[in-house]
């Protein structure tokens, strides 16, 4: 008995891992395969979107004609590097193609949990929009981005650029904790969530999406050119 005990422990070792090996390989013959999607080759937009559904904040922030022909809709977060690189990009597109053929919006996305002071920045700028100066306050943001960025504690910095852009600041902090704000903060990020909004910057023209590696200066300015010119015949 004692001499049949090791081949008979050998053998069950053995049949244990054809097993194993079965099992593996119906497993992966039944689970469907994940593949990434590959990056677009060219500026090619994604078909359009429907966004009625959930508007987002009412009114939105927003620069140029109601009427424009073209609308810009950014889904941003204060503290994202690629962000804080387009901000200077939308400026000279607004500057090149003026408010009566380009719109942009922007709309509120803080990427929480992974940037730590992305919701207090945006809450900073809602406040800011209560006092009728919601560009001036996302404007000194996105310019002073690094330096904020790594802080500790972000209220003090943000109470300075109230005070810089001229609000009242016993009202801004009471606002930055309003109601209000969190509920426009809600409904942009209702509205990422319905369009497929999933990082930042991520940005809408006329209802379609802009790939991202399109959004630099040159690229984006013939995708607003392209725009014009179909919206005009």
């Amino acid at each position: 008995m004692k001499r049949i005990l090791p081949f008979v422990l050998i053998a069950i070792v053995l049949g244990a891992g054809l097993l194993a090996v079965r099992y593996l390989q119906r497993a992966s013959s039944e689970s469907p395969s994940r593949i990434l999607p590959s990056a677009p080759l060219s500026p090619t937009l994604s078909p359009e979107v429907g966004s009625q559904k959930e508007p987002g904040a009412s009114p939105p922030h927003a620069h140029g004609n109601p009427n424009a022909p073209v609308t810009l809709e950014e889904f941003g977060d204060f503290e994202c590097p690629p962000c804080g690189m387009l901000h200077p990009i939308l400026k000279d597109m607004e500057a090149q193609f003026g408010p009566a053929n380009l719109r942009v919006i922007f709309r509120e996305f803080p990427l929480v949990p992974a940037h730590a002071h992305a919701l207090a920045a945006a809450r900073a700028a809602e406040a800011a929009a209560l006092q009728g100066k919601f560009w001036e306050m996302h404007d000194v943001i996105y310019e002073h981005q690094k330096d904020w960025h790594e802080s500790f504690d972000v209220r003090p910095i943000f109470e300075g650029y109230a005070t810089q852009i001229g609000l009242k600041l016993d009202q801004f902090r009471r606002d930055n904790s309003s109601e209000v704000v969190e509920r426009r903060i809600f409904l942009d990020g209702k509205r990422a969530h319905a369009l497929g909004v999933t990082g930042t910057p991520t940005v809408f023209i006329n209802g379609r999406e802009i790939p991202f590696e399109s959004l630099a200066a040159d690229k984006l300015k013939v995708i607003i050119n392209n725009e014009l010119a179909a919206q005009s015949k």
